[in-house]
């Protein structure tokens, strides 16, 4: 029997938590030791919320306690996590999104494939925000890069990084002097078609409100959200 696209998420959740625990059920949470997550960065608290259940993990024994009772206060509202345990950094939190194939809502054509190191594409990652660039995460795509040109230059580009149990973790950028124009979408249905084609299970991870329209807007629904805690001694 063909697993759910959400039965699919929380298994490959629960895998990259490297420990042997399952994702839990509908409100439930679990925190796990695990120093090898890949929930989070070395060393910090890694947490994902899907559909009302959450998994965390803590990198060592000792701290499992503490956060168990962080997330049980905010539920899976993990913006406030912060607000409840002690921490020294955050990143996130970001939600996450996926695409049903029978959801999937193109957007118009006009993107072509190039290679990832194409000189148009490199030029733009060079000449934006350096932060923008990271939280794309363009420059770690597994795919071609899916572009949008006005005459030479490359003004938005999309791909994804292929991640395990089949999903295709989507990123897309668009130069600064070019947002708001929908090249975005143009950029980001190019590759996501590319990745529905190959079977994969698109995933979009997104913490600006702009780059979740984008995601609902070509079909993907947001299922929860991720966020990580460097943990204060």
């Amino acid at each position: 029997m063909r697993k759910t696209v959400k039965e699919q998420v929380r298994e490959m959740w629960a895998g990259l938590a490297m420990a042997p625990a399952a994702f839990p059920g509908p409100g439930g949470v679990r925190v796990v030791v695990s120093p090898e997550s890949a929930l989070c960065p070395a060393g910090w608290v890694g947490v994902v919320a899907l559909d009302g259940a959450v998994l965390a993990t803590v990198p060592e024994p000792g701290r499992g306690g503490r956060v168990r009772d962080a997330v049980r206060a905010v539920g899976a509202d993990l913006e406030l996590l912060p607000g409840v345990m002690p921490v020294t950094d955050v990143l996130g939190p970001a939600t996450l999104a996926y695409l049903d194939p029978e959801a999937f809502t193109p957007g118009d054509g006009g993107a072509e494939r190039l290679a990832a190191d194409d000189a148009g594409v490199t030029a733009l990652l060079d000449a934006a925000d350096p932060g923008d660039v990271g939280e794309s995460g363009l420059r770690e795509i597994t795919s071609g890069a899916f572009a949008v040109r006005e005459g030479r230059e490359v003004v938005a580009v999309a791909g994804y990084r292929s991640w395990p149990g089949s999903v295709a973790h989507v990123s897309v950028l668009t130069a600064a002097h070019r947002r708001g124009a929908g090249l975005a979408r143009t950029a980001a249905s190019a590759a996501v078609a590319d990745a529905l084609r190959l079977g994969l299970l698109p995933q979009w991870r997104a913490r600006p409100e702009a780059s979740r329209r984008v995601a609902r807007r070509l079909g993907f629904e947001q299922v929860g959200a991720q966020i990580s805690l460097r943990p204060a001694d």
